[in-house]
């Protein structure tokens, strides 16, 4: 069951309308940056079930060095990643593993006798190159290191925006507008293309359907969702779609807010359909469609994947998939059948 309002208040020791403010990315709010991370990281916590079983101790604590690709401070802008993390010390935990964190690829804070390290997020070839000096056993979780040797955990994106697509056509919303983000790796030496961009296009193109007029790139961040749907309206006026697939949450409430500013209803004039489901999206107004990612499946798999190789000494790495789910909220207008 996911958590409420009231219990998040609870468990922080502040008032309803600071959590609601704060998830909402409320940056006129005055509180402090590790109030804003722990609203953010007990709304995740809450949202998974208490552990019921323990396994016992093993003989050698196994020592697993976490790294994150984003900053603590821009991990709180992007749940995504923090959810992952979160599920990963999550299953450490259960493994009785020592996990420690590492932050924006600090690999000097990475202690020289890690058994493996579990790396989150994208990462260049010198700095993939540079882990591996410090162990061979590396887990990549989003992105796909299979070809280079390395166990990866992703998911499903192509199907995603597939349904994404076909969720749109049965409610005859064939003009699909798109904001989607760009980003850079640490060092700054590997561009990353959204690739729900690229499966955006392809199954739009496949269907006679892509306008690149209706696509606008941001960086993953609420504000840049906001910029692009203010662009998107000013630029398309009256010939703005009636849909939108925004590649996360952050950005997609902040298209969100564009859009309540501008008088448009959401989802009279306006449907909205995002993506990672996090915390976040339950919690704007209206309640935001998102394709779900099991993103604590993501991070105990690539524990999973640690221990296995640990234990049975493969070498052959795996790349394993996860599924997604779509969750329809009030952003989206309801199926004709439906109403």
């Amino acid at each position: 069951m996911a958590a409420t309002l009231k219990d998040i208040a609870k468990s922080v020791g502040v008032s309803l309308a600071t959590v609601s403010r704060v998830l909402n990315y409320d940056r006129t709010l005055s509180v402090s940056d590790s109030t804003r991370k722990q609203i953010f990281e007990v709304a995740e916590e809450l949202n998974y079930s208490k552990l019921k079983h323990r396994a016992a101790a093993p003989a050698k604590q196994l020592k697993i060095a976490i790294v994150q690709w984003y900053s603590k401070t821009k991990e709180l802008d992007d749940l995504y990643y923090m959810s992952i993390r979160l599920g990963l010390e999550k299953r450490s935990d259960e493994r009785h593993f020592l996990a420690t964190r590492t932050f924006q690829n600090d690999l000097q804070a990475i202690e020289p006798d890690v058994d493996a390290i579990i790396a989150i997020g994208k990462f260049s070839e010198s700095q993939v190159a540079a882990m591996a000096q410090l162990t061979p056993n590396l887990v990549f979780v989003d992105q796909d290191q299979l070809c280079h040797g390395y166990d990866s955990v992703v998911t499903d994106f192509r199907f995603a925006v597939r349904q994404v697509i076909d969720f749109y056509w049965q409610r005859d919303q064939r003009r699909i507008g798109l904001l989607y983000g760009t980003e850079w790796t640490t060092d700054g030496q590997l561009e990353v293309v959204d690739p729900r961009y690229n499966a955006f296009k392809q199954e739009m193109e496949v269907r006679g359907a892509f306008d690149d007029r209706l696509v606008f790139a941001g960086d993953y961040t609420n504000h840049s969702g906001y910029q692009q749907m203010q662009t998107a309206i000013a630029e398309l006026g009256d010939d703005l779609p009636s849909a939108f697939f925004v590649t996360n949450d952050p950005m997609a409430a902040g298209a969100l807010k564009a859009l309540h500013e501008n008088n448009i209803d959401v989802p009279g004039r306006v449907s909205l359909f995002s993506f990672n489901d996090t915390t976040i999206a339950k919690y704007v107004f209206p309640e935001l469609s998102s394709v779900h990612v099991n993103t604590e499946l993501l991070g105990s798999t690539a524990v999973d994947l640690v221990e296995n190789r640990l234990q049975t000494g493969r070498t052959t790495p795996q790349l394993v998939t996860i599924g997604t789910a779509l969750v329809p909220r009030e952003s989206t207008q309801p199926a004709p059948d439906e109403k």
